[in-house]
């Protein structure tokens, strides 16, 4: 069972954190002398969070290295006397995850044992099996996403084109790879290229490859995309940007299925799966005379049109939860995100779409490592004021409550209503609880009941007051 150790010389402070942190629940709490810390009787695996006082640490140095040698995967926060905080530890050491000052309030110590919490649980990412799904998964429970989820699984087993529409940042990429993983040439490789990327005069070296002397510069014989990715999957992204020239070549190879390297004669077969994408609108390009009409329809057999974050900001909370455990598992830390963060997130226009959205979330990553991000944390062009937060997330849609957010789609199986309701309120009453440093009046006007109420709920429900706790 995982354990906190308070070290500290002063027995009388660390007694009482102890008496402290077992009135808010917290189990399993242990308390030891920094000279004989690892008698404390709990092991290194054991051993979740260390509680280390200022003091102690300010006489020996050591004694932090120490602890993280022996329980690498521990968090460490500095338990510090504001009274006698002293100048030579302002600048406190890269392994101190966060700071408790004593006499210890409530919220500082909750807020402190929970960044605690997501450090360990970043840390246990971090060793868990890597799952390709997380990469190749699309997040989501909202209609538009259903939809795409759906036409994917239609046309993933055929070998019929498939074109990706959508704004620039919506994960186009993405649903090409799940169409490709989907497949029976999964085993097989996918070839994706940017056609935009690439001048137009290199595309088609680029797509087919070429000869050596074929060209200036062609010093030796060079494979294109299209046998790179043969019997797997060729992924021709922003294809509205390619030229006229290249898009004849294209339609060809679409028709006949057969190309040839730049300066040779010899036919190569292309048993190759084309999945295409672009952000433009392709019809007008037609018109405009910059696309061509036989290589759209060429292109247009199975179309997939991306819906863009504006149109499915119910999915944002699931997104950021998929985002950061893919920061988790690339080793980049992690940070956690509370209610009303999330809920100005899913007013955002986002006009980056996905690829915003995970911008933003890395950057929260790098400013609070580990910490816990409130909606006056976010950058300024993310915030709202808070009467405005539960108003008008969703344009069709009335008022959103934020619980939805936490609440899973109704099993097919269906749900105990009374045990989960019962959950939710209990949730709730903690939420007010904590938001109000424990105090009952403060909390109960939180939830628009009486304080003589509340009090009943919490005698009913067993939850703790901690208004005692300063």
């Amino acid at each position: 069972m995982d354990a906190i150790v308070v070290i500290g010389s002063d027995v009388q402070k660390r007694t009482c954190l102890k008496s402290i942190l077992e009135f808010i629940d917290v189990e399993n709490v242990c308390l030891a002398d920094p000279e004989t810390w690892q008698n404390s009787g709990v092991s290194p695996e054991a051993l979740s969070t260390c509680i280390l006082s200022a003091a102690d640490l300010n006489r020996r140095p050591a004694l932090l290295d120490e602890i993280k040698d022996w329980a690498p995967q521990a968090a460490i926060l500095l338990l510090q006397d504001d009274k006698l905080r002293t100048k030579s530890h302002q600048s406190i050491p890269p392994q101190i995850l966060g700071q408790i000052e004593f006499p210890v309030k409530y919220k500082d110590l909750t807020g402190a044992l929970q960044q605690a919490q997501i450090y360990r649980e970043s840390q246990n990412a971090e060793r868990a099996p890597h799952s390709p799904e997380l990469f190749r998964s699309l997040v989501g429970n909202s209609r538009p996403i259903q939809q795409v989820l759906k036409l994917i699984n239609q046309v993933a087993d055929s070998d019929a084109t498939v074109l990706i529409l959508g704004d620039s940042g919506t994960g186009k990429e993405v649903v090409a790879r799940n169409i490709h993983y989907h497949s029976s040439r999964c085993n097989k490789a996918f070839v994706p290229v940017n056609c935009g990327a690439i001048p137009s005069e290199l595309l088609e070296s680029e797509l087919f490859g070429h000869e050596k002397g074929a060209f200036t510069g062609a010093i030796s014989a060079r494979q294109g995309r299209f046998e790179m990715a043969d019997g797997g999957t060729l992924f021709l992204d922003e294809i509205g940007d390619m030229g006229m020239q290249m898009q004849v070549k294209l339609l060809r190879v679409l028709q006949e299925k057969t190309f040839e390297r730049v300066g040779s004669n010899k036919t190569i077969h292309a048993n190759v799966r084309i999945i295409a994408a672009t952000h433009r609108n392709l019809e007008k390009a037609i018109e405009t005379g910059d696309f061509r009409e036989d290589l759209y329809y060429r292109l247009n057999v199975f179309p997939i049109d991306m819906p863009p974050l504006r149109a499915r900001a119910e999915d944002i909370p699931l997104l950021i939860k998929e985002i950061i455990l893919r920061l988790q598992h690339e080793k980049r830390g992690t940070v956690s995100l509370t209610q009303s963060a999330i809920l100005a997130l899913c007013q955002h226009p986002w006009p980056g779409n996905v690829r915003e959205l995970a911008n933003v979330i890395e950057r929260l990553m790098i400013i609070h490592p580990y910490g816990v991000v409130d909606m006056r944390d976010l950058p300024e062009k993310y915030q709202v004021e808070s009467g405005e937060l539960h108003e008008k997330i969703f344009p069709e849609q009335n008022m959103i409550n934020v619980d939805q957010f936490e609440v899973p789609r109704l099993p097919r199986s269906g749900i105990d209503l009374k045990e989960h309701l019962t959950n939710l309120e209990c949730n709730l009453i903690r939420q007010a609880l904590d938001d109000a440093e424990g105090v009952v009046a403060h909390a109960a006007n939180k939830l628009h009941l009486r304080r003589t109420t509340l009090v009943e709920k919490l005698r009913k429900y067993g939850i703790q007051r901690a208004d005692e706790v300063t």
